[in-house]
């Protein structure tokens, strides 16, 4: 197997791990608090790379004691990121925080230009006009739906975008934090950090009253966070990291697809998502002017 297909691979995986996140999140908001969601996640995530660096390099563990600024800062931003992604998906629906949530990859380019220098090219310029246009049909659209009302829409809104700011100052950071550190040991404390500033927020009363089938749910969501990062640590050691963006940032068309076979065959267990046609069109030109945002950067 080549460098390259592995990187596909690893990808790939990345993108369909995100794909179903939202629609899981969706359905253990049901039952389960944001805040107690979210610091399920980074407690899973945390003590699966804890325990693999206690087994097999100890030294590791030092980053936790002693860790630079930037990654206290970057950890912070990971965990306003989650929060807000959550929240955005409890006020709206799975595809619409998965849309919003893109906004972050094509801020980062932005940035790219500004902090690091990076020439834009034409066609990016042309990929965030159609982003634009794409974002304002698709909102317009979901907002006169029936499905939300104005306030929880625009609130869930508000909440995706914070989010999405939150992964832009998180990925910068990492940017910097890459060239002195392992990325595992970086995420080690990445997920510890929110982990623990999380826990007074989280509310384990109704916890213990849970099925096995929700408890398997929010194990997903843990083991979710660690294979999702995993493997797009892993994808970026054998491909550029546009190539990689180009492959995760496709995750919406997943859940897009998943959400619009479960209205279908109308399940019970989570709620409907009625697409129209012009729904499908803002989404679809969102989604290919990012592609062509991020697909158009700085080779690294």
């Amino acid at each position: 197997m080549t460098n390259n297909t592995k990187g596909v691979l690893y990808a790939l995986t990345t993108m369909l791990f995100w794909g179903f996140l939202a629609i899981a999140l969706k359905i253990a908001v049901r039952e389960i608090e944001p805040f107690t969601i979210v610091w399920i996640r980074f407690s899973i995530a945390f003590i699966f790379l804890f325990t693999y660096f206690l087994i097999s390099d100890r030294k590791q563990l030092r980053i936790l004691l002693k860790p630079p600024p930037k990654l206290i800062i970057a950890a912070l931003a990971l965990g306003v990121n989650y929060i807000g992604f959550m929240l955005g998906i409890k006020y709206t629906s799975p595809s619409n925080a998965q849309v919003i949530i893109q906004i972050g990859p094509i801020i980062l380019a932005i940035a790219g230009v500004v902090l690091f220098k990076e020439k834009i090219k034409k066609i990016q310029l042309l990929g965030f006009v159609v982003v634009i246009l794409g974002f304002a049909l698709f909102y317009s659209q979901q907002l006169r739906s029936m499905f939300f009302t104005p306030a929880d829409f625009n609130k869930g809104v508000i909440f995706t975008v914070i989010g999405a700011l939150a992964w832009v100052t998180y990925a910068i950071l990492q940017k910097y934090l890459v060239k002195d550190y392992p990325p595992q040991t970086l995420n080690l404390f990445l997920f510890g950090l929110p982990a623990l500033l999380y826990l007074p927020l989280a509310n384990f009363e109704n916890l213990g009253s849970i099925s096995i089938a929700w408890w398997g749910l929010l194990l997903f969501l843990g083991a979710n966070t660690l294979i999702a990062y995993g493997g797009m640590t892993a994808a970026l050691k054998y491909l550029d990291a546009n190539k990689v963006s180009t492959i995760i940032i496709n995750n919406p068309i997943i859940t897009f697809l998943a959400m619009a076979i479960f209205t279908f065959f109308d399940v019970s267990w989570i709620q409907h998502e009625n697409f129209s046609p012009l729904v499908w069109l803002g989404a679809t030109l969102f989604i290919a002017g990012a592609f062509v945002v991020v697909r158009s950067g700085k080779k690294n």
